[in-house]
């Protein structure tokens, strides 16, 4: 990580007890030299984290922004909506006795924030918190497809491609073409792209303003792959997903 990023991060838990400090405070508190302080409290102050509070020009302060609240907002509305979804996940887990997982985008990856694990002895291991680049595996690509247009046609135009199974897409147009047909179909397959000898299935869930705000899906063993067990795995992660989606506020 940045050394830069840790000392803006360090200067915005300087106010874990204050409500506004002084960039003298701020020095003080963070330990760190003056002339850091204020070219990063500058910073932080553009991007909207910190605000000042001048009430002369000698009482000079900062507090933390609103920008801090809209994300917050967001971290809460995530860990909201897994409370929502794990009881409709732990009821397609039971009834297909495969791994469920639910991943959302952060940055250019998929970050699988929940998910429920089989109880068959050869089985996929996804780890909560785990990672994977949005042009590899049924989830990252179906969070891809759904991206707004101006998000995805930069991250496609700066995309740089690891072959990590022999399956993995590995050039652009390849990879629009799959998009394309994801958001066609309205559900996103993967056949060992990320994770050899393992096949996943992923559908949207939306919001109530009808935005994809995760990919709920179903990975299994390749060696219990059949065409009757696919469309079992859609039909039930579809109305899964649906199901949430109506808690979410989505009609």
């Amino acid at each position: 990580m940045s050394r830069s990023l840790i000392k803006a991060i360090k200067l915005l838990d300087c106010f874990k007890d204050k409500l506004e400090m002084t960039l003298y405070e701020l020095v003080e508190e963070s330990n760190l030299p003056k002339t850091t302080v204020f070219r990063l409290v500058s910073s932080l102050e553009e991007a909207g984290l910190l605000v000042k509070v001048k009430r002369s020009s000698h009482d000079v302060k900062y507090r933390l922004g609103l920008k801090l609240l809209e994300l917050g907002k967001r971290v809460s509305e995530q860990l909201e909506y897994r409370k929502l979804a794990l009881p409709y996940m732990r009821e397609l887990n039971q009834k297909l006795n495969e791994l469920v997982h639910m991943a959302v985008v952060e940055g250019d990856e998929a970050v699988y924030v929940e998910k429920l694990d089989s109880t068959k002895p050869v089985r996929l291991v996804i780890q909560i918190g785990g990672r994977s680049p949005l042009y590899a595996g049924s989830a990252p690509k179906l969070l891809l497809a759904h991206m707004n247009d101006d998000d995805r046609d930069n991250y496609l135009q700066n995309i740089e491609f690891e072959k990590i199974t022999e399956n993995t897409i590995e050039n652009v147009e390849e990879l629009k073409r799959e998009l394309a047909e994801i958001k066609r179909k309205g559900y996103s397959i993967s056949q060992a792209e990320h994770y050899r000898d393992t096949m996943g299935f992923s559908y949207p869930i939306k919001d109530f303003n009808g935005e994809t705000i995760a990919a709920l899906g179903v990975s299994i063993p390749i060696t219990d792959y059949s065409k009757e067990r696919e469309e079992m795995i859609l039909r039930e992660t579809g109305k899964t997903a649906e199901r949430i989606s109506r808690e979410l506020g989505y009609w």
